[in-house]
């Protein structure tokens, strides 16, 4: 069962006045915003590696709102909060969960975005189901995060790993047994690898085909060590060598092994 758990909120400084932080951002002419830049779809690089995503364009209408233009300042999870501490940003747009220890020190904005919080595994874990299997395992999540934390409550202990990527790598290597985060973040991130993947083959594919070095006997057997069509549920065109549409879709129906992640939901979180 899935939960919509998380509260994605803005986050700004209380340590100074709130008429003294909108006073220096007018005279300055500018809202500076932390974001990390790499927690699609929240926020990330797109294909023109243009910083886009729905805590930026957020970001950007409080700014259009202050009269003021939006500048971001990208840096890792465990630097946000710190450097709204020291001023070096007026706020942080990056999913900030509310905590009542956070809202000691931060004035947070209205919830504007709940999230699903799932457990990610490898797919080959037969130990953990569900939060209450984390006791004594190994997960991955970025420090002081309320992932994180939520790990250590139920007993796991936290290798700490800043970038999301890094924290979904560890759980493919190995390393770790095991990750939480939003269930949009995953799904994304299953998305865009599983394409990349895709377009390897594909590639591979190509070269076989095109090449006229190659017999078409020859071409035959590297196509079927492949296993291309078997993998995908697709029927092979006339002349065996027109390559398929890879997408991640047809990766997901088909069950491929590489399909590392399995994604677990829990409801003994309240």
């Amino acid at each position: 069962m899935a939960l919509a758990l998380s509260v994605l909120l803005l986050t700004a400084a209380s340590a100074m006045a709130e008429d003294d932080l909108l006073a220096k951002i007018q005279n300055r002419g500018s809202l500076i915003i932390a974001t990390e830049g790499n927690w699609k779809p929240w926020t990330y690089h797109d294909d023109s590696d243009q910083l886009t995503g729905y805590d930026v364009e957020v970001g950007r209408l409080i700014a259009e709102k202050l009269g003021v233009k939006a500048e971001y300042r990208e840096t890792e999870w465990s630097a946000l909060l710190a450097g709204v501490d020291s001023g070096l940003f007026d706020i942080a747009c990056n999913g900030v969960d509310y905590t009542e220890e956070r809202a000691e020190k931060y004035a947070f904005s209205d919830p504007y975005v709940y999230t699903e919080i799932a457990l990610v595994v490898r797919k080959d874990n037969e130990d953990i189901h569900s939060f209450a299997d984390l006791a004594g395992k190994v997960t991955s999540n970025s420090p002081s995060s309320t992932y994180a934390q939520r790990a250590e409550a139920a007993g796991a202990s936290v290798v700490y790993v800043d970038a999301f990527d890094g924290t979904m790598m560890m759980v493919e290597q190995g390393r770790a047994e095991a990750s939480i985060n939003a269930l949009g973040t995953i799904e994304e991130y299953l998305e865009e690898k599983l394409n990349n993947i895709a377009k390897q083959i594909q590639k591979l594919y190509n070269l076989i085909c095109q090449n006229d070095n190659i017999s078409s006997f020859i071409k035959s057997i590297w196509i079927d060590k492949l296993d291309i069509y078997a993998l995908l549920e697709l029927s092979p065109v006339t002349d065996g060598c027109a390559p398929p549409s890879l997408t991640a879709e047809l990766y997901i129906s088909s069950g491929l092994p590489i399909f590392w992640f399995a994604v677990r939901f829990s409801n003994v979180i309240s």
